[in-house]
């Protein structure tokens, strides 16, 4: 049924597949269809971060922007779902053409430059979701906010959505909003992680709840960057990091269709190297902070190799893209295969 409809929405320019596929999910959501279209995942429970997953397989951020569709992925059967990213105030992000599909590569192209409604209105979307399970909140900074004072736009974020979030994600990785890779790096993101682990203790203590922080990173960087910023996370109390975003790189693409657009790769020719910085990550966080495991899953062989590299959990975006729900539950039974971990 899903390679009937993906045929269908592929011949639509590809925001505009985006926006109708992400309607009909919360329509279907909303009318508590979308568990009928999919058979459930096995169940597969697991604790991290101090929080219980109903299966290690996420919805990682960036389809649903504004939380218009989390009944609806709900439903489908993620064990966790990540909205965002969000900004303290709405923006339009880049012009359009933003989005590139490069399907003989299972890949896609975007440059949506974090497009979305502003924080307060995804408040009001997740506040109407019957949604009881773990939700995370993938938090930025607005386009037009200095580098410098990017801090800020965390902490106002962080303050809005730290009572209806299960753990915040701060984006410092995305590729499409000027100087905010710059944040990964030396100075400027233990600033960034030390006002922001300030602020949450200070949160904990209004909400009685203390809500985990998770930092998502870029494929870029070098082993050396890398083990420079597992430091950083260690030092400074996150609980998890999520590797990775998309990559500047087009290895893998050359040549095809789209593939010299600006914006950042996704999809099956990132895998190889977000499995790297798992590998690497893990090697240097020595099971200390739980790693989260996005990039290039469109087969259940391929999440089980993000655990074997060290995750405890994985989220996929492009795979379900191309490869629909099945994905879900393909990737919870490999997952499943490889016995206690």
């Amino acid at each position: 049924m899903y390679t009937l409809a993906r045929q269908l929405l592929f011949k639509l320019s590809p925001e505009t597949s985006h926006d109708l596929s992400l309607d009909l999910i919360g329509a279907g959501g909303r009318l508590g269809l979308n568990g009928l279209l999919t058979k459930a995942p096995a169940q597969l429970p697991v604790t991290v971060m101090g929080l219980q997953f109903a299966n290690p397989v996420g919805l990682a951020a960036g389809l649903d922007k504004n939380g218009a569709a989390i009944d609806g992925f709900a439903q489908l059967g993620f064990g966790f779902v990540e909205i965002g990213t969000v900004t303290p105030r709405p923006q339009p992000g880049n012009p359009k053409p933003r989005l590139f599909r490069l399907p003989e590569a299972e890949a896609i192209i975007n440059r949506m430059g974090f497009n979305n409604l502003g924080v307060d209105h995804l408040l009001e979307r997740v506040r109407a979701a019957s949604y009881h399970g773990v939700l995370g909140i993938n938090i930025g900074k607005n386009f037009d906010t200095p580098v410098e004072r990017a801090v800020d736009d965390y902490l106002i974020c962080l303050e809005k959505v730290y009572g209806h979030a299960s753990y915040v994600t701060v984006n410092v990785s995305s590729p499409n909003t000027p100087g905010l890779r710059s944040l990964q790096f030396g100075d400027s993101l233990k600033q960034l992680l030390q006002a922001l682990a300030e602020r949450r203790e200070a949160l904990a203590l209004t909400h009685a709840k203390r809500v985990p922080l998770a930092i998502k990173i870029a494929p870029d960087m070098s082993d050396e960057e890398t083990a420079q910023v597992a430091s950083a996370l260690l030092a400074t109390g996150m609980d998890a990091v999520i590797a990775t975003n998309t990559t500047l790189s087009r290895e893998g693409v050359e040549g095809l269709a789209h593939a010299d657009e600006a914006g950042g790769l996704s999809g099956a020719p990132v895998r190889d190297k977000s499995t790297h910085t798992v590998r690497m990550l893990a090697a240097e966080l020595g099971g200390k902070l739980p790693i989260i495991a996005a990039g290039g899953i469109t087969e259940g062989k391929h999440a089980a190799e993000k655990i074997a590299a060290g995750a405890s959990l994985v989220q996929i975006y492009s795979g379900f893209i191309y490869k629909g729900p099945a994905l879900i539950r393909e990737s919870v039974d490999a997952i499943a295969a490889m016995g206690p971990r």
